[in-house]
């Protein structure tokens, strides 16, 4: 079952493109990561999942449902993060969190302690009295503390430290374990890596690539290192090789294709090491970004 389902999603802002002709497909149980540089798109993709804006042409679903058309029945089972935190100052943590709860069925008392526990969140604090950091805890435990089907998070861990990042990405995993569909937007690249199954590369509004973790790093691109004296970068001229670099006694370069064609080539030079290893995933988003 698809829980997200997006169709030639469009967004303008005057003359401006804030996304255009986006199609997904997030599979329920999955962890899926959204990825792109400030400015790429992403949150205007997740306002639009959330009802929070009207697109310019195309639709949305979520459950199945159109997310227009049945908004409120949809947000019901949802929980988002959104990248920037705003709440009522002068309001308690406490107050805020109860508050937040009553909009969603049942008594979640215990689990707005857990989750506060877990956190290291003071519910008895003002909010105007948090640091950004502890604002974003506030963020997390507002956002799950109804066990939502599906969590959707905006650039959810800036203002963490590095202990909470990874006491929520714990949360986030026991979650998606118990059920719960992640779509985990961000654009630093060792959290996507880390946490996700699948990944979408969204760039000035277009989704130029999705595809499973392991096969984007793996299978699509090697990073080659060539060391050796007299090397001529003009022997690589073959498909597949970009961000070619020459140094003193070394060339550099990514490879997507048969690899025995780079080897074959390199067995034609004199060379003191070469080096062919997996890119990070950085490496392999910084390649679609030149």
């Amino acid at each position: 079952m698809n829980i997200i389902e997006i169709n030639s999603l469009t967004k303008y802002y005057g003359k401006s493109i804030g996304i255009e002709d986006v199609n997904l497909k997030v599979f329920e149980g999955e962890i899926f990561g959204f990825i792109g540089p400030n400015g790429a798109g992403k949150s205007t993709t997740i306002r639009l999942l959330l009802n929070l804006i009207y697109p310019s042409k195309g639709s949305a679903k979520i459950f199945g449902k159109d997310v227009i058309e049945h908004g409120p029945e949809i947000r019901e089972k949802i929980g988002y993060l959104p990248s920037e935190i705003f709440y009522y100052e002068k309001m308690k943590v406490k107050e805020l969190l109860n508050y937040s709860a009553s909009f969603y069925k049942g008594d979640h008392r215990k689990r707005i302690k857990d989750l506060s526990e877990i956190m290291e969140l003071d519910l008895d604090r003002k909010i105007e009295d948090l640091s950004y950091g502890n604002k974003k805890k506030v963020g997390i435990v507002q956002g799950l503390l109804h066990e939502p089907k599906l969590i959707i998070l905006d650039e959810p861990t800036s203002g963490l430290d590095p202990l909470m990042q990874q006491k929520f990405f714990d949360i986030i995993r026991e979650e998606n374990e118990k059920g719960a569909t992640v779509f985990f937007s961000s654009h630093i690249l060792s959290e996507v890596q880390e946490l996700c199954n699948r990944v979408a590369i969204i760039r000035k509004g277009n989704i130029i690539e999705v595809e499973d973790i392991k096969t984007l790093r793996e299978n699509n691109y090697k990073k080659v290192l060539i060391i050796g004296e007299n090397l001529n970068k003009e022997i690589f001229n073959i498909d597949g090789i970009s961000n070619l670099e020459k140094g003193d006694d070394e060339i550099s370069l990514f490879y997507k294709g048969d690899i025995n064609k780079m080897i074959s080539i390199i067995n034609k030079i004199n060379v003191k090491d070469v080096v062919i290893e997996e890119p990070t995933l950085e490496e392999v988003f910084m390649h679609y970004y030149r």
